[in-house]
């Protein structure tokens, strides 16, 4: 079944999400959580690690508070 590979991704995903105290630190694990989903869900995990990188740094620039 391809719905526990997708819970499972976005359970590492919103663990990893959001963290970080400067960009460097928000790109390292929004990376992180990228290739791990990206592993999880057997796609490419160059790309999830750069999607997760941009995603994690675009949240916390818009969303300081949160971060």
């Amino acid at each position: 079944m391809r719905a526990k590979p997708i819970f499972l991704a976005l359970a590492v995903c919103a663990g990893l999400a959001a963290c970080g105290d400067d960009p460097g630190e928000q790109l390292l694990y929004g990376a992180g959580a990228g290739y791990l989903g990206a592993a999880v869900l057997d796609t490419n995990r160059g790309v999830g690690a750069a999607a997760g990188a941009a995603a994690n740094v675009l949240y916390c620039q818009e969303h300081p508070d949160k971060c």
